[in-house]
Formats: structure tokens, sequence, C-alpha cells
């Protein structure tokens, strides 16, 4: 039996790689297990999101990390088209959004996972397990003695077959993939979000001559949808739904996928790197917590690749249980804060799934509009959904809708849940950084003035207790963005470690009252009110 861990990770892709490093960087041990001994050698997700990028600021890897995005490019856009590729409506890519980086980067997996992989193991916090099969794991009331999950493990190909290793820890994180073994041993369950198509994906390498746009597309025709999706050079990618009558293997046969392609660019102006047959689905797990256990990433939902975000929700999951769980463990916060990783994460990630299916439908409502100009009848009227779920229509990422917020201010065009503007800031000496270099690492609360920070003697205890930073934005002049829009009507802002904004002040919310709301909801206020004794 090994020593006892804080949190054992099962699965190091992205998002358990992402578990380990931030866990370890929060001071935590943790024990990582992984089936492959190598990272896979082929592309998956191609799409990161500038918040995924600056969780990993916070612990001083966004350049690194950012140093293997593809910058953009003159020209690209990012739409629908129709059967001619000729433009309906989409956008231009923003290279500083309001994370402080590019909203969205594209990148090659097989890269940026061996990163990822490389960056946890090499931390002196993470133990890695490379190339074991768990074979169980269980759970039983912690002690002083014991903590309260148990791994037992077999590595694969072992000289001494049947020899088990056997791992403690207080937490466990499956990052196990949609097939997830933790999920599937916990007998959790699906809930389907109604979409389940099959489709070709192709990932090519580019080569001179290619007459490929720089442009991500979808391709909204009537006689096969279709995505196209210009990656990191020299890559790029489509992504063929089937029509009715056409199987895998046919789909797959060498001549077909030329054919798809040879509308795109000639035969020997590139390489196939990569093709498979998907079903594209859109389902969420019943349960993210089952005690001392959660699960994350594809393990708990799973969506159509059409906004990019399979990856990016699933390294959301841990960036938002990989500040609670340090909390909890060190005895910060109650274990009830913990129960906030569902009510947070699930309809979060449910809004972006169901954003998803509704591109499929508007894909799928321009390709009948097109069809139906063809044949000479009235065009169908879209959706509400379909209305509102394209690229540049004003639809932004959901709000966090439940959880540790101030929930009576969430609204669609509010600023509490949602995540805090990071613009490039000038301090008074002259000194030019990114805001959250100054916010820190933990919570923060943030005021136009000074005068705005007055504050009780008790929102003070509960703030040293959180090891929190006081902000004020009149000693600071932006360069680069701009500060939050809720200073427009706010004085202040409590702002969480993973930078949502937790809550605002208003005519009839104080600071004080977000301070002591945030405390209570923490289980902060009994060890404000009630020290514990010393020696």
């Amino acid at each position: 039996m090994s020593a006892p861990y804080d949190v054992i990770v099962l699965g190091l892709g992205p998002v358990g790689c992402s578990a380990a490093i931030l866990l370890a960087h929060a001071g935590l041990k943790v024990a990582a297990f992984e089936r492959d001994r190598e990272v896979y050698k082929l592309p998956r997700a191609v799409n990161m999101d500038g918040e995924v990028i600056r969780s990993f600021q916070r612990i001083g890897l966004g350049e690194e990390l950012n140093a293997l995005m593809q910058p953009i490019r003159a020209g690209e856009r990012v739409g629908f088209v129709n059967s001619q590729r000729e433009w309906l409506f989409g956008q231009e890519p923003r290279p500083f959004g309001v994370n402080g980086w590019n909203d969205n980067s594209f990148f090659d997996q097989p890269e940026v996972d061996g990163f990822l992989r490389d960056t946890a193991l090499a931390h002196p916090n993470v133990d890695a397990y490379i190339g074991y099969e768990v074979l169980e794991f269980s759970e039983r009331a912690p002690s002083k003695q014991m903590n309260a999950v148990e791994v037992r493990a077999e590595e694969i190909g072992a000289s001494t077959p049947g020899a088990v290793l056997s791992i403690e820890g207080s937490y466990l994180i499956g990052c196990d993939g949609a097939s997830s073994f933790v999920r599937k041993s916990l007998n959790i369950g699906w809930h389907d979000l109604g979409y389940d198509h099959d489709w070709l994906v192709v990932d090519i390498i580019s080569k001179p001559g290619n007459t490929l746009n720089v442009e991500t597309v979808q391709i909204c025709d009537p006689d096969r949808l279709a995505t196209y999706v210009c990656t990191k050079d020299p890559y790029r990618r489509w992504e063929f739904k089937l029509n009715a009558g056409e199987t895998w293997e046919e789909m797959l046969e060498p001549a077909k996928i030329e054919a798809l392609i040879e509308a795109w660019t000639p035969k020997g102006t590139y390489e196939i790197r990569r093709a498979a047959m998907y079903q594209f689905h859109a389902a969420t797990a019943d349960t993210w917590r089952a005690g001392r256990i959660f699960i994350a990433g594809d393990a708990a939902h799973q969506t159509p690749p059409f906004l990019g975000q399979g990856m990016n929700a699933g390294m959301r999951d841990v960036i938002n249980l990989c500040w609670k769980l340090p909390m909890v463990i060190s005895g910060v916060a109650g274990d009830a804060l913990l129960d906030s990783y569902q009510a947070e994460r699930l309809a979060h990630a449910t809004d972006l799934v169901e954003w998803a299916v509704s591109i499929g439908r508007l894909m799928e409502h321009l390709a009948a509009v097109e069809a139906a100009a063809r044949a000479g009848r009235p065009a169908p009227e879209a959706e509400p959904a379909q209305q509102s779920s394209g690229y540049g229509q004003g639809r932004t990422q959901p709000p966090m809708r439940d959880g540790l917020i101030h929930i009576d201010q969430v609204s669609d065009k509010g600023s509490t849940g949602y995540l805090f503007r990071q613009p490039d800031v000038r301090d008074a000496s002259g000194a030019k950084c990114r805001l959250d270099e100054i916010l820190g690492s933990g919570f923060s609360i943030v005021a136009r003035t000074g005068a705005d920070l007055t504050l009780s003697a008790q929102s003070r205890q509960l703030l040293d207790l959180l090891g929190a930073q006081c902000v004020t934005l009149d000693e600071l002049e932006p360069v680069r963005g701009r500060f939050d829009q809720l200073f427009e009507r706010s004085a202040a802002a409590v702002v969480r470690p993973d930078r949502y904004v937790f809550g605002h002040t208003s005519d009839t919310v104080t600071l004080d009252a977000l301070i002591t709301e945030l405390g209570d909801a923490l289980a902060l206020t009994r060890a404000v009110q009630s020290p514990p004794e010393t020696a």
C-alpha cells in the first residue's frame, strides 16, 4: 500500500493532465493513472478557448501553452456557407477577448497533449502510473489512519503478472473518456439531448499547390452537410455527414475520401493524416459526484463538434474542481463546496451542448432553404433556437446559472456568473501586466476606487481567511482591452479564483452582504466567529 494522496486522477488526456497540473500547483499530492504509454499521435480536438489558456496563465504557464497555438492568419473567418461555398454569415476571429487571450485558437492535439503530459509528469507533486490498467476502485468512510478512496491497478504487460498496485487518496477524478470506467462502475446514466448522427472525419497535411481557403465553415449543402476547419498549419480537417443508406465501410474507402476532397483541392496537394467514422452524440451524465468520486470531461458530457467545445468543456470541469478541492482538503471551506461542481458545470455544459446541437439543426435548416429554392418551393421557417445559434449573431458563452454565485443577479445579459474581463494594464509605476497577475490566484475584491472598499471587520476577517486580494481600478490604466462592463453600474465585485464573477454591488446589494454570503456558502462564518483554540 502506497502513501496516501490528496487526489487520484484516472486518465491523462488533456483533461486529466490539466487536473494533475492544477492540483499539483495548488500544493496537493496527486497520483495519476493512464493506460497508454505514449501520447495519442493523431488529432481529435483542434480548438482551445482563451479561458483555458487563462487558467494556465495563473500558474505561470499561459505563454508556454499559447506558444503552441496557431496565430490568426490574414483574412481568416468563421461562419456558414451554402452549397457553392458562398458566404452566408459569420465573424472574424478576435486576437484579444474577454480572457485577455485569443477567444479561440487552433492547435495540434498531439503536440499539446505532449506538453501537458510532460508538464504533469515533471511536477514533484505528481506520481504517474503510465501503462497501468485500473481494475477497481472503492470508497469508504475516511479516518485519521486511512483515506477514503482506494484504487487497485495492474501494470499492462508486467513481467510479474498478478502484481496489483493499491493506491489510497482523499478524492478521485475520473477523466477517462466517453467510455469511462469510473462512470460505468458507478452505474451513472446519460441524459440524451437529441442528436445522434454518423459523420466521417478526415484530417490532412496540406502541401504546396493546395486551393484551400483560410477559413472554418459549416457547409449547408442539401446534398451533404459538411464542416471544413482550417486548423493549425499545415493541417486541415473535414467532417462529412453520412446520407441515408451510406455505410461506414464505404465512406472509409480511399476512393470515396478522395472524391469528397477533390471538390476542395486537387489530389497530390495533401496527405491523409487520419480518416475515422464517428457517431456524434449530445448527452450529459445524470450524476457528476458520488461521495468523494467525480467525473469530468467526456466521462460527464458529450457534444457534436460544431462549436469546438468538447475538450474545452472538459477542461473547464477540472478548472472548476481544482480550486475547490484544495480549499476543502486544507479545511478552509466545507465539503458542501464540492456539491457546487455539478450545479455549476452541468448547467453550463448543457447550454453549450444544446448550442452545438442547434448549430447542427441550423445547418439542416439552411440546407432545406436552399433545397426549397432549387425546387421553387417556399422556404421553411427557422425555429427560435436556430435563429440565434450561428456564429456572429450575438450569442456568447452562457453564464453559470447555479452554484457558488449570487444567483439573483444571473441573467443572459448580466455580469454575475460570467467571466471577469482581463485587460492588459499599466500600474502607477508604469509597469505593464495582465490584470490576473494583480488579482492573485484566489478570490479577489475589485473596486473602482479605494472608497468603494470600505468593509466591516467581519468582512475583512473573512477575506483574510480566504487570502483574498483587494484591488482598485483607479490605480490601473487599461492598455489593451477594457475593464469589465459591470463597473459601468457597480462600485465593486467579488471575483472567484476561476475568474467567474460571484456577484457585484448594486442599489440593494452591498459589498459586505456579498462577502457574508460568500462566507456562508463556503462555511467560513463559523471559523470567523469562533476561531479555533490555540495551544
